[in-house]
This record gives C-alpha cells, sequence and structure tokens, in this order.
C-alpha cells in the first residue's frame, strides 16, 4: 500500500504539473507570442509522457495491493480505498478526491486551450483569405466561404 501511496503522490504532482503547463500555453496563446507556442506544446507533451509512464507503474501497485486486500486485478481506486483498512482507506479515499478534483482542472484547461488553437486557426486562415479570396460568409461547421476577390477602396479622407 506504502509503494502505492507514493506513487498516487507522484501521478498528483505531475497533474499539477500538468495544469501549470496548460496554463502557460494558454497565456502564451492568449498574448499572441507565438514563437513559444510550440516549446510550451512541448512541455505539455514531456509531461503527458511522464505521466503515461507513472500510470502503468500505479497499475502493477494496484494490482500487487489489490491480490493483498483479495481483490481482483485492475482494482479502482474506489475499490481499494473500500477494501483497505485504516489509515490506507482514508489516505486512498483522499488521492481519490484530489484526482477527481485537478482532472476536473485539467479538463477545462485544456478544452479552453483548444478553443484558443481553433480560434487562432480560423483567424489565421481568414486572414490570408482576405489577400486573395473575399470571405462570403460563413458555412455551417463555421468555416469561412470564400468568393471572389473584391477590391477594396479606403477613404483616407475620414
Amino acid at each position: 500500500m506504502e509503494k502505492l501511496s507514493l506513487i498516487l503522490w507522484r501521478e498528483r504532482e505531475l497533474l499539477e504539473t500538468l495544469l501549470f503547463k496548460l496554463e502557460v500555453e494558454q497565456l502564451v496563446m492568449a498574448t499572441g507570442r507565438t514563437r513559444w507556442l510550440l516549446p510550451a506544446a512541448k512541455e505539455v507533451e514531456t509531461v503527458l509522457e511522464t505521466i503515461r509512464q507513472t500510470e502503468m507503474l500505479r497499475a502493477v501497485a494496484a494490482d500487487e495491493a489489490a491480490g493483498q486486500l483479495g481483490l481482483p486485478p485492475n482494482p479502482s481506486l474506489r475499490a481499494l480505498a473500500e477494501t483497505a483498512a485504516e489509515p490506507w482507506a482514508s489516505i486512498l479515499a483522499d488521492h481519490r478526491e484530489a484526482f477527481a478534483s485537478i482532472t476536473t482542472e485539467v479538463t477545462a484547461m485544456a478544452d479552453a486551450n483548444r478553443e484558443l488553437v481553433t480560434a487562432g486557426i480560423r483567424s489565421a486562415r481568414e486572414t490570408l483569405m482576405t489577400l486573395g479570396e473575399s470571405t462570403a460568409g460563413y458555412s455551417a461547421d463555421g468555416s469561412a466561404v470564400t468568393g471572389p476577390a473584391r477590391h477594396r477602396l479606403v477613404d483616407r479622407s475620414l
């Protein structure tokens, strides 16, 4: 159980780091300083890879703990917490609550970043389209519909 708890602590730390890296990525996008966007995205990927490796270690440790508690392999954290004796039951329940909370935050931040990237791509596409073809409107999926190029006049007297 101690080994499992240590791995769960490590995984929680990694999820906090992921949340931080996602927030950095969001700040980079929000400021428009695209020079740092690729390094920020690479840092997110690095943390995600470390989380994947740690999840494998957690799965092995959880199976070992399940064997000690008489549970079948691949137990949920809830099942382990409900079956374990104190203080492990409380410790595992705390880990479970922390994971639920941080996962909600990470999901919200990742969704917000995805929306920013999508809006940025759409804006860049529309800007490029103004160089040649003009935007005649938008389709049902939100993509721009192009039309023939229009000549634009600028009244500089205003």
